[in-house]
């Protein structure tokens, strides 16, 4: 049962803390990402699950078995953790096949003959590269070598399989292909994964949960939807997203029945889900609100005018560029339509799931709908 547990997992290198008392719990069967921008430590995190780097403090256990105590003076080798590591650079032989790439690790290990060959078949099969099996890696395509490298990495069942951006040197369209086979894969090994990217589309699409990161500390835990629909803070609204989500400094007028948010030129109401979560907002306060681009909706009957700065359809859907009042908005128009530069438009919010933000601390307050005034 490779349920991952980190204690208190602290790294330093020198002065510098790479990872802060990391505190997470890795079910069994998960395919958790580990997400961030560069230098926020989900690489060192990853590197310490596998016995790749040693922690400066905490406790690391891999199925119920204490694999590192910085106190205890525990430190289990990466041979002994049952894990698999897919590296960035796939890191195949260049000299053997594609075969001999595959069962090179299992004679190692002294398995027979015959279970080699009938695991061979099983991962030539499960990653559709038979008719690679005797080509070298020089003779194949990215694509092709990530799938040995995976076939590779799976060859001995290991329980736990930790990837460090392992699709990050495909072009766009192979990558999204990969997404799929790596999710397939997840649904039919049932191992835990735990997947390193700094891709927030990745993450969205492949996990059962994202762990985000910045500067080696904790951001939020929790589902993909729940991490884009109830981000923690303004770090994660931010980070998660594509486009991005708008940002709009507010200050609130509290009455027995109103949350009213003045902007710079326009006015909103505001609805929370919990009136409680606003109980301790006074007016005046700097606060932020967040709105999705899809919950800016472009219509005829919108409130408030707004100019159309950019029009950039994608086919399926358009990304606005809105000029409203005196700032920058971005919308989705979702179908194939176009717009024209500074084409005058209407526009309101729709959805229940608007963030409100306190801007000092950047944390979530709250939830709820929004109309313009």
């Amino acid at each position: 049962m490779p349920e991952i547990v980190l204690k208190g997992v602290t790294k330093r290198f020198g002065k510098s803390v790479a990872v802060n008392s990391l505190d997470l719990v890795i079910d069994d069967g998960a395919f958790v990402t580990l997400l961030g921008p560069s230098g926020c430590g989900k690489t060192t995190t990853l590197r310490m699950i596998a016995g790749l780097e040693t922690p400066t403090e905490g406790e690391i256990y891999i199925g119920g078995n204490l694999v590192f105590s910085s106190e205890k003076g525990v430190d289990v080798s990466t041979d002994k953790r049952n894990i698999g590591f897919l590296f960035q650079n796939y890191a195949l032989w260049p000299h053997m096949t594609v075969r001999k790439n595959i069962t090179f690790g299992l004679e190692n290990l002294k398995w027979s003959k015959a279970a080699i060959n009938e695991r061979l078949e099983e991962l030539l099969h499960q990653m559709h590269i038979k008719e690679y099996a005797d080509r070298y890696p020089s003779e194949l395509s990215g694509g092709q070598q990530q799938r040995v490298a995976i076939a590779r990495t799976l060859a001995s069942k290991p329980s736990l399989l930790l990837m460090d951006e392992p699709l990050s040197n495909l072009d766009a369209k192979l990558r999204l292909d990969m997404r799929a086979e790596l999710k397939k894969l997840h649904a039919e090994t049932g191992s835990t994964f735990v997947y390193v990217t700094h891709d927030q589309q990745e993450a969205m699409s492949l996990s059962t949960r994202v762990c985000l990161m910045k500067q080696g500390v904790l951001q939020q835990y929790s589902a993909p939807l729940e991490v884009y629909g109830s981000p923690a803070n303004m770090f994660t609204a931010d980070f998660v997203g594509s486009p991005s989500i708008n940002f709009i400094d507010v200050e609130p007028t509290i009455t027995s029945s109103e949350l009213i948010l003045e902007a710079d030129g326009f006015t909103i109401n505001f609805t929370p889900e919990k009136w409680q979560d606003v109980n301790n907002i006074k007016n005046g306060a700097k606060l932020v609100l967040g709105v999705r681009p899809e919950m800016i909706q472009v219509s005829e009957e919108g409130k408030t005018s707004a100019d159309i700065d950019s029009s950039l359809p994608y086919g399926m859907e358009t990304v606005l560029c809105l000029k409203v009042s005196n700032m920058t908005l971005l919308a989705v128009v979702f179908g194939s339509i176009d717009f024209k530069h500074r084409e005058k438009v209407f526009i309101n919010f729709e959805g229940s799931k608007i963030c409100l933000f306190d801007k000092e601390t950047g944390n979530l307050i709250t939830k709820g709908s929004a109309q313009f005034i």
